[in-house]
């Protein structure tokens, strides 16, 4: 349960940066982007957050919804596994540029799910 915490602490600390600094989000996905392991970290990343999800759903407060958010995060690590990296940087450098603008908004919006998390965390 420590590591949803912690994963909603990052989520809502990456929220804010997105919200306060979009420009500087968006620069950051393309300098990741370009770094010889990005795509295995972003894989196993996701497949292993994930599994630590569907394992511990059961002990949060919204076991359901934890278990679904598990399930999502290995199945598109999943995909993103059987995903050619040059296709996937070419995605991140895309999404980085077509959301630049947007990313304030997502922010906004991404840190009451944040918030969510980190509770859902806490004991029941």
């Amino acid at each position: 349960m420590y590591f949803i915490a912690a994963f909603g602490l990052v989520m809502l600390l990456l929220s804010l940066v997105m919200a306060v600094k979009p420009a500087s989000f968006s620069k950051g996905i393309i300098s990741f982007s370009e770094q010889p392991y990005f795509h295995i970290v972003e894989v196993f990343s996701r497949i292993v957050a994930g599994l630590i999800f569907i394992n511990y759903s059961a002990n949060t407060r919204f076991p359901q919804a934890i278990f679904a958010i598990g399930m999502l995060l290995v199945c598109v690590g999943v995909g993103l596994a059987f995903t050619p990296p040059r296709l996937h940087r070419k995605f991140a450098l895309w999404s980085a540029h077509y959301f630049k603008n947007k990313f304030r908004l997502i922010g906004l919006l991404s840190v009451p799910l944040s918030l969510l998390l980190i509770y859902s965390a806490s004991c029941t």
